[in-house]
């Protein structure tokens, strides 16, 4: 039942997973029809975006996929000179007006969409939407219900709060960069997975919905300081509670998720592909060990830690000895927490996400589909990421 062959390729399973995706004009199975102005749990919520680079488009996204109103806010002529490059494959789901916010005539048609907004998201560094006449003070003043979303790296105040820096420097000081490396080597970059968006972009969008239900109570906005050192430090909750209880080591690759443990670890398969070992409970262990076979009685045991280096070679040894999609079918399914590593490419083919519809394809783009599931207001598939400019006397008129 879908396995890997093989050669690569991979059998997809002949059913729809419940959880389908459904367009403006589809019918749920429930009987509920989904319309533009009724689609996704955010429908009606308004949004000013203004523009920005990594976590504060991503929240957009985030809140454009699950309905809400989007309005991106550009300088004049920026969209025609961004349309084609990868940032503004983030725009889906969005309208875009240009203005400029250096002119009376821009700030007064920008403002004029605020007092109209539940939301305005903003990336700057600390005091230059002050400076620009659209602080939190002016706009709060004119929409006493705004939530006023604030995102950067090091936070609205602080040593650090004016100097520049990157998804890399903010997590570097958090202690997760040093955490992430294999015992006597170096850190790896987790891409820009923590700071930008684990610790960032989703932690504004936990502050705007929070935010947006306690002004349901209070009738007020608020303002957000979402910073990514404090998101991407609390990310690192269950790291710090272990250390607290002396079973967290500073000493990067001994613990338990950093590669310390033989049995959740990466191992290179025959053809320099590789498999994920995440079997950590013993009766799932001892399923990745009947599989694997180092289950006899000549192997160590899996916490017979005298023994641990034994062991891992014993697991190199048997991973290296097939190729990592005949690994990945005999794991298929099974309770060995044991699966492969997959390029973005082969993901996109794999059984189960093709079956949860996981990736969507948005003019011509292919990349994750909006997450996550709703029962009865459902996301539609996102709309392309405007080409063209709206007029923005045109916008919520």
């Amino acid at each position: 039942m879908g396995r890997l062959r093989p050669s690569g390729h991979i059998r997809l399973p002949r059913f729809r997973h419940p959880s389908k995706r459904y367009r403006v004009g589809d019918t749920t199975r429930k009987g509920i029809s989904v319309t533009a102005s009724s689609s996704g749990p955010l429908a009606g919520t308004r949004v000013v975006e203004l523009n920005g680079i990594g976590p504060g488009p991503h929240a957009c996204l985030m809140l454009a996929d699950m309905g809400a109103d989007v309005v991106t806010v550009m300088r004049p002529d920026e969209l025609a000179a961004s349309a084609d490059g990868w940032a503004h494959v983030t725009r889906r789901g969005r309208t875009v007006v240009e203005a400029n916010l250096k002119s009376e005539e821009g700030l007064a048609a920008v403002r004029t969409l605020i007092a109209k907004a539940d939301v305005l998201v903003e990336g700057f560094r600390p005091g230059v939407t002050e400076r620009m006449g659209l602080g939190p003070d002016e706009c709060l003043e004119a929409n006493p219900r705004l939530v006023y979303a604030r995102m950067t790296g090091w936070g609205q105040h602080g040593p650090l709060a004016q100097t520049a820096g990157h998804d890399l420097n903010y997590i570097s000081l958090t202690g997760h960069l040093n955490a992430i490396a294999r015992k006597g080597e170096r850190p790896v970059p987790p891409l820009n997975l923590v700071g930008d968006f684990g610790g960032g972009s989703m932690f504004l969008v936990q502050g705007i919905l929070a935010a947006i239900v306690e002004r349901a109570t209070s009738g007020q906005g608020q303002v957000i300081d979402a910073a990514m050192t404090d998101g991407a430090s609390v990310l690192g909750q269950f790291q710090w509670a272990m250390r607290s209880r002396d079973q967290w080591s500073d000493v990067a690759g001994t613990n338990m998720l950093d590669t310390g443990y033989p049995f959740y670890d990466v191992y290179t398969c025959s053809d320099g592909k590789f498999m994920a070992v995440g079997a950590l409970e013993p009766q799932f262990y001892a399923e990745f060990a009947r599989i694997l076979g180092v289950d006899g009685e000549e192997h160590p045991g899996q916490f017979d830690v005298d023994r641990w280096e034994e062991l891992r070679e014993a697991i190199a040894a048997r991973f290296a000895s097939r190729t990592r999609d005949e690994w990945a079918s005999d794991f298929y399914g099974t309770d060995a927490c044991t699966t492969p590593v997959l390029s973005y490419t082969e993901a996109l083919s794999h059984p189960h996400l093709t079956a949860r519809e996981t990736f969507v394809e948005v003019a011509g783009d292919q990349g994750p589909a909006p997450a996550p599931r709703f029962s009865r207001t459902p996301s539609p598939t996102p709309a392309a990421p405007p080409r063209e400019v709206s007029e923005i006397d045109s916008v919520w008129a």
